[in-house]
Order: C-alpha cells, then structure tokens, then sequence
C-alpha cells in the first residue's frame, strides 16, 4: 500500500484530500486507481508531472514500480532557462 500525497494543486479534483492510500504496484496503475477516485486527476497526472517515490525524483515515472508502504508525491513540472 502507498500512501500518496496530493498538494494543493491536485486537490481541486479530491476535495481537498491532502493524503490517500493506494494499492498499486506500478505508477501507473496508482494513477488509474487515483482517477477512478478522483475523476479528473488522471490526466493532470499524466502530463508533465515529476514523481518523488520515497524521496527519490522519477522524471517518466509511468513503468516504475512501487515499493510496499512507498511514500509517493507528485510534483509539477518547473521550466526552466
């Protein structure tokens, strides 16, 4: 089970639910379960959103699996110049 931190960015889609727990084993599937919970929130996840499993930045994370009790946050792109 991970338990997935949601900012402020994302909670227009769940209300305002900062924290979930998801049982995934890949990225991917952890952003299927989190559309289905949250109708929307799949394709903001799927464009240009970093993911940080454990504290470890994943830039194309879609494949990557997830560890039991992973703590996973999604952050936004930063553009840069």
């Amino acid at each position: 089970m991970a338990r997935v931190f949601l900012g402020s960015a994302l909670q227009r889609f769940t209300g305002g639910v900062e924290e979930v727990d998801v049982q995934a084993a890949t990225v991917r599937a952890l952003i299927a379960e989190l559309d289905r919970r949250f109708p929307g929130v799949g394709d903001q996840l799927r464009s240009g959103i970093a993911v940080a499993i454990d504290g470890e930045i994943i830039a194309d994370a879609t494949y990557e699996p997830l560890p039991e009790d992973a703590e996973v946050h999604f952050l936004p792109a930063i553009g840069g110049g």
